[in-house]
Protein backbone atom coordinates (compact mmCIF):
# COMPACT_ATOMS: atom_id res chain seq x y z
CA UNK A 1 0.00 0.00 0.00
CA UNK A 2 0.98 3.30 -0.91
CA UNK A 3 1.42 6.26 1.13
CA UNK A 4 2.20 9.88 0.99
CA UNK A 5 3.44 12.63 3.57
CA UNK A 6 2.66 15.44 3.27
CA UNK A 7 4.36 17.47 5.62
CA UNK A 8 8.20 16.59 7.07
CA UNK A 9 11.49 18.60 7.74
CA UNK A 10 14.38 17.70 6.03
CA UNK A 11 16.92 20.04 7.85
CA UNK A 12 19.84 20.08 5.48
CA UNK A 13 21.88 23.50 4.77
CA UNK A 14 22.90 24.32 8.18
CA UNK A 15 20.99 22.05 10.29
CA UNK A 16 22.26 19.09 8.19
CA UNK A 17 23.47 17.58 11.67
CA UNK A 18 20.37 16.54 12.45
CA UNK A 19 19.38 15.05 9.42
CA UNK A 20 19.23 15.12 5.23
CA UNK A 21 16.97 14.61 2.73
CA UNK A 22 18.28 11.37 2.21
CA UNK A 23 17.90 10.07 5.66
CA UNK A 24 14.45 11.26 5.86
CA UNK A 25 13.96 9.81 2.35
CA UNK A 26 15.31 6.10 4.09
CA UNK A 27 12.68 6.17 6.71
CA UNK A 28 9.99 7.24 4.54
CA UNK A 29 10.98 4.34 2.23
CA UNK A 30 11.09 1.95 5.38
CA UNK A 31 7.62 2.87 6.26
CA UNK A 32 5.92 2.44 3.23
CA UNK A 33 5.87 6.02 1.95
CA UNK A 34 6.80 7.18 -2.05
CA UNK A 35 6.73 10.88 -1.81
CA UNK A 36 7.62 13.32 1.19
CA UNK A 37 6.59 17.14 1.45
CA UNK A 38 9.23 18.99 2.90
CA UNK A 39 8.53 22.12 4.78
CA UNK A 40 10.44 26.02 4.38
CA UNK A 41 11.57 26.75 7.47
CA UNK A 42 14.77 25.60 6.94
CA UNK A 43 17.84 27.05 7.86
CA UNK A 44 18.33 29.43 5.59
CA UNK A 45 14.82 29.33 5.14
CA UNK A 46 12.99 28.44 1.53
CA UNK A 47 11.59 31.98 0.63
CA UNK A 48 12.48 32.60 -3.10
CA UNK A 49 12.87 31.07 -6.43
CA UNK A 50 16.71 31.10 -6.26
CA UNK A 51 16.29 29.47 -2.67
CA UNK A 52 14.22 26.50 -4.46
CA UNK A 53 16.75 25.95 -7.35
CA UNK A 54 18.96 25.23 -4.60
CA UNK A 55 17.29 23.61 -2.78
CA UNK A 56 16.56 20.86 -6.02
CA UNK A 57 20.52 21.20 -7.28
CA UNK A 58 20.87 19.64 -4.03
CA UNK A 59 18.10 17.17 -3.97
CA UNK A 60 19.57 15.51 -6.93
CA UNK A 61 23.10 15.55 -4.88
CA UNK A 62 21.26 14.02 -1.87
CA UNK A 63 19.19 11.62 -4.40
CA UNK A 64 15.99 10.34 -2.04
CA UNK A 65 14.73 7.25 -2.18
CA UNK A 66 11.10 8.43 -2.71
CA UNK A 67 9.66 11.51 -4.71
CA UNK A 68 10.89 14.86 -3.06
CA UNK A 69 8.42 17.70 -3.35
CA UNK A 70 8.69 21.22 -1.53
CA UNK A 71 6.66 24.01 -0.02
CA UNK A 72 7.73 27.74 -0.43
CA UNK A 73 7.34 29.99 2.78
CA UNK A 74 5.56 33.08 2.31
CA UNK A 75 6.19 36.57 4.31
CA UNK A 76 3.78 39.64 4.69
CA UNK A 77 5.58 41.73 1.60
CA UNK A 78 3.54 41.52 -1.40
CA UNK A 79 6.48 41.70 -3.54
CA UNK A 80 7.89 38.01 -1.77
CA UNK A 81 4.42 36.57 -1.90
CA UNK A 82 4.00 37.52 -5.55
CA UNK A 83 7.32 35.28 -6.58
CA UNK A 84 6.42 32.53 -4.43
CA UNK A 85 2.97 32.16 -6.45
CA UNK A 86 4.70 32.05 -9.18
CA UNK A 87 7.44 29.84 -7.84
CA UNK A 88 4.54 26.67 -7.25
CA UNK A 89 2.95 27.91 -10.94
CA UNK A 90 6.70 27.39 -12.58
CA UNK A 91 7.80 24.37 -10.91
CA UNK A 92 6.33 20.89 -10.40
CA UNK A 93 8.06 19.78 -6.65
CA UNK A 94 6.74 23.40 -5.46
CA UNK A 95 3.30 22.04 -3.75
CA UNK A 96 2.50 24.51 -2.08
CA UNK A 97 2.63 27.57 -0.14
CA UNK A 98 3.63 27.61 3.64
CA UNK A 99 2.35 30.24 6.20
CA UNK A 100 4.01 30.58 9.50
CA UNK A 101 2.31 34.40 10.44
CA UNK A 102 -0.47 34.25 9.06
CA UNK A 103 -2.64 37.88 8.71
CA UNK A 104 -5.47 38.76 6.26
CA UNK A 105 -3.73 40.64 4.14
CA UNK A 106 -1.59 38.15 3.11
CA UNK A 107 -5.29 36.25 2.26
CA UNK A 108 -5.68 39.35 0.04
CA UNK A 109 -2.62 39.44 -1.71
CA UNK A 110 -3.29 35.58 -2.86
CA UNK A 111 -7.05 36.52 -3.41
CA UNK A 112 -5.98 39.14 -5.95
CA UNK A 113 -2.94 37.32 -7.51
CA UNK A 114 -5.93 34.46 -8.21
CA UNK A 115 -3.84 31.72 -6.48
CA UNK A 116 -5.79 28.45 -6.61
CA UNK A 117 -3.04 26.06 -5.15
CA UNK A 118 -2.71 24.80 -1.69
CA UNK A 119 -1.80 27.19 0.90
CA UNK A 120 -0.80 25.13 4.58
CA UNK A 121 -0.62 26.64 7.70
CA UNK A 122 0.61 26.64 11.22
CA UNK A 123 -2.18 27.65 13.53
CA UNK A 124 -0.78 29.63 16.76
CA UNK A 125 -2.56 33.00 17.82
CA UNK A 126 0.45 34.76 19.52
CA UNK A 127 -2.20 36.99 22.05
CA UNK A 128 -2.89 34.00 23.98
CA UNK A 129 0.46 32.64 24.12
CA UNK A 130 1.25 32.14 27.72
CA UNK A 131 5.74 31.46 27.76
CA UNK A 132 5.71 33.13 31.25
CA UNK A 133 4.26 29.32 32.35
CA UNK A 134 6.69 27.18 30.95
CA UNK A 135 9.29 25.62 32.78
CA UNK A 136 11.49 23.25 31.20
CA UNK A 137 11.79 20.94 34.59
CA UNK A 138 8.13 20.88 34.62
CA UNK A 139 7.70 20.12 30.74
CA UNK A 140 4.35 19.43 30.57
CA UNK A 141 3.55 23.19 31.60
CA UNK A 142 4.59 23.52 27.46
CA UNK A 143 0.95 22.80 26.80
CA UNK A 144 0.07 25.75 29.03
CA UNK A 145 1.99 28.18 27.47
CA UNK A 146 0.76 26.93 24.46
CA UNK A 147 -2.59 26.39 25.07
CA UNK A 148 -5.52 25.18 23.13
CA UNK A 149 -6.75 28.73 22.86
CA UNK A 150 -4.09 29.89 20.53
CA UNK A 151 -4.47 26.98 17.88
CA UNK A 152 -8.39 27.39 17.78
CA UNK A 153 -8.84 31.19 17.66
CA UNK A 154 -5.81 30.83 14.88
CA UNK A 155 -7.82 28.76 13.00
CA UNK A 156 -10.91 30.60 13.15
CA UNK A 157 -8.97 33.82 11.80
CA UNK A 158 -7.67 31.88 9.17
CA UNK A 159 -10.92 30.83 8.21
CA UNK A 160 -12.52 34.12 8.24
CA UNK A 161 -9.67 36.12 6.57
CA UNK A 162 -9.99 33.18 3.54
CA UNK A 163 -13.93 34.01 3.09
CA UNK A 164 -13.24 37.68 3.68
CA UNK A 165 -11.09 37.56 1.13
CA UNK A 166 -12.87 35.28 -1.97
CA UNK A 167 -9.53 33.08 -0.98
CA UNK A 168 -9.67 30.90 -3.97
CA UNK A 169 -7.21 27.83 -2.97
CA UNK A 170 -6.99 25.25 -0.56
CA UNK A 171 -6.40 26.64 2.66
CA UNK A 172 -4.89 23.97 5.08
CA UNK A 173 -4.93 23.83 8.83
CA UNK A 174 -1.67 22.19 9.15
CA UNK A 175 -1.38 19.91 12.85
CA UNK A 176 -4.20 20.41 14.50
CA UNK A 177 -3.90 18.71 17.84
CA UNK A 178 -7.61 19.69 19.75
CA UNK A 179 -11.14 18.41 18.14
CA UNK A 180 -12.54 22.23 18.78
CA UNK A 181 -9.97 23.19 15.76
CA UNK A 182 -11.44 20.07 13.59
CA UNK A 183 -14.84 21.07 14.36
CA UNK A 184 -14.19 24.89 12.95
CA UNK A 185 -12.65 23.47 9.96
CA UNK A 186 -15.71 20.55 9.05
CA UNK A 187 -18.17 23.22 9.63
CA UNK A 188 -16.28 25.61 7.25
CA UNK A 189 -16.16 23.29 4.83
CA UNK A 190 -19.72 24.58 3.60
CA UNK A 191 -17.91 27.63 2.54
CA UNK A 192 -14.46 26.95 1.68
CA UNK A 193 -12.20 24.66 -0.19
CA UNK A 194 -10.65 23.76 3.09
CA UNK A 195 -8.72 20.59 4.94
CA UNK A 196 -7.09 19.47 7.77
CA UNK A 197 -4.41 17.24 9.50
CA UNK A 198 -3.40 15.42 12.01
CA UNK A 199 -0.23 13.64 13.35
CA UNK A 200 0.43 10.15 14.92
CA UNK A 201 1.87 12.06 17.95
CA UNK A 202 -1.09 14.14 18.49
CA UNK A 203 -3.51 10.92 18.41
CA UNK A 204 -1.22 8.47 20.08
CA UNK A 205 0.20 10.49 22.77
CA UNK A 206 -1.15 13.13 25.52
CA UNK A 207 0.98 15.99 27.54
CA UNK A 208 1.09 12.94 30.85
CA UNK A 209 4.62 11.86 28.76
CA UNK A 210 5.93 14.97 29.78
CA UNK A 211 4.70 14.65 33.07
CA UNK A 212 5.09 10.69 33.89
CA UNK A 213 8.59 10.00 31.52
CA UNK A 214 12.03 10.81 32.49
CA UNK A 215 12.82 12.49 29.66
CA UNK A 216 10.12 14.26 28.76
CA UNK A 217 11.18 16.82 27.05
CA UNK A 218 11.90 14.72 24.13
CA UNK A 219 7.98 14.98 23.47
CA UNK A 220 7.73 19.09 23.73
CA UNK A 221 6.45 20.01 20.04
CA UNK A 222 4.54 22.61 18.49
CA UNK A 223 1.22 22.35 18.70
CA UNK A 224 1.91 20.58 22.84
CA UNK A 225 0.46 17.45 23.22
CA UNK A 226 -2.92 17.54 24.82
CA UNK A 227 -4.43 16.42 27.73
CA UNK A 228 -5.65 12.55 27.64
CA UNK A 229 -10.00 13.76 27.29
CA UNK A 230 -9.11 16.01 24.32
CA UNK A 231 -6.77 12.96 22.63
CA UNK A 232 -9.40 10.97 22.76
CA UNK A 233 -11.66 13.50 21.26
CA UNK A 234 -9.73 13.92 18.64
CA UNK A 235 -9.06 10.36 18.16
CA UNK A 236 -13.16 10.60 17.68
CA UNK A 237 -12.85 12.95 15.13
CA UNK A 238 -10.74 11.37 13.27
CA UNK A 239 -12.62 7.87 13.14
CA UNK A 240 -15.83 10.36 11.76
CA UNK A 241 -13.98 11.04 8.55
CA UNK A 242 -13.58 14.48 9.75
CA UNK A 243 -9.99 14.76 9.36
CA UNK A 244 -8.47 15.19 5.70
CA UNK A 245 -5.17 13.26 5.95
CA UNK A 246 -2.58 12.33 8.22
CA UNK A 247 1.05 14.13 8.12
CA UNK A 248 4.21 13.23 10.43
CA UNK A 249 5.39 16.76 10.84
CA UNK A 250 8.84 14.82 11.26
CA UNK A 251 11.04 16.79 12.72
CA UNK A 252 14.45 15.86 14.45
CA UNK A 253 16.80 17.99 16.87
CA UNK A 254 19.81 16.59 18.80
CA UNK A 255 19.43 15.32 22.54
CA UNK A 256 21.36 18.20 23.51
CA UNK A 257 19.03 20.28 21.37
CA UNK A 258 16.07 18.59 22.93
CA UNK A 259 17.29 18.12 26.91
CA UNK A 260 18.91 21.30 27.66
CA UNK A 261 18.98 25.02 26.63
CA UNK A 262 17.04 26.14 24.19
CA UNK A 263 14.63 23.01 24.64
CA UNK A 264 13.74 22.79 21.09
CA UNK A 265 9.87 22.04 19.73
CA UNK A 266 9.72 18.89 17.66
CA UNK A 267 9.42 15.27 17.20
CA UNK A 268 10.86 12.28 14.61
CA UNK A 269 7.47 11.04 14.26
CA UNK A 270 8.00 9.36 11.04
CA UNK A 271 9.31 6.43 12.70
CA UNK A 272 5.74 6.06 13.91
CA UNK A 273 4.16 5.55 10.95
CA UNK A 274 3.36 2.05 9.73
CA UNK A 275 2.91 1.42 13.64
CA UNK A 276 0.06 4.10 13.94
CA UNK A 277 -1.51 2.83 10.99
CA UNK A 278 -1.29 -0.70 12.37
CA UNK A 279 -2.92 1.01 15.86
CA UNK A 280 -5.60 3.08 13.66
CA UNK A 281 -6.44 -0.81 11.89
CA UNK A 282 -6.60 -2.39 15.36
CA UNK A 283 -9.18 0.31 16.62
CA UNK A 284 -11.57 -0.25 13.78
CA UNK A 285 -10.77 2.01 10.87
CA UNK A 286 -10.53 -0.34 7.83
CA UNK A 287 -7.80 -0.42 5.29
CA UNK A 288 -9.39 1.36 2.15
CA UNK A 289 -10.01 4.03 4.68
CA UNK A 290 -6.39 4.47 5.98
CA UNK A 291 -5.13 4.50 2.14
CA UNK A 292 -8.16 7.54 2.09
CA UNK A 293 -6.21 9.36 4.67
CA UNK A 294 -2.66 8.51 3.55
CA UNK A 295 -2.96 8.74 0.18
CA UNK A 296 -6.15 9.48 -1.86
CA UNK A 297 -7.29 12.64 -0.17
CA UNK A 298 -3.44 13.94 -0.09
CA UNK A 299 -4.19 13.47 -4.55
CA UNK A 300 -7.09 15.07 -4.36
CA UNK A 301 -6.09 17.86 -3.08
CA UNK A 302 -2.25 18.48 -5.01
CA UNK A 303 -3.70 17.75 -8.17
CA UNK A 304 -1.72 18.03 -10.96
CA UNK A 305 1.25 18.30 -8.62
CA UNK A 306 1.33 14.22 -7.35
CA UNK A 307 -0.72 13.00 -10.39
CA UNK A 308 2.39 10.56 -11.27
CA UNK A 309 2.98 9.45 -7.08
Amino acid sequence: MKHIDPHCHCRDGKEAYKTTIREVSEIAEKQGIVAIFDMPNTNPPILTEKDVKKRLELVKKRKPKVKYFLYVGLTSEEKQIKEAVEVVQKYPQVVGLKLYKPNEEIYRILAKLGYQGVLAVHCEKERYLRPFQWDPKRPWTHSWAWPVLAEVFSVNDQIRSAKMSNFQGNLHICHISCPESVDLVWEAKKDLNITCGVTPHHILFSNDLLRETKNGLLYKVNPPLRDLKRVKELRKRLFEKKVDWIETDHAPHTWEEKLTPPYLSGVPSLHLYQGFLVWLNSQGMIWPEIKRLTYWNIKRAFGEKVRDV
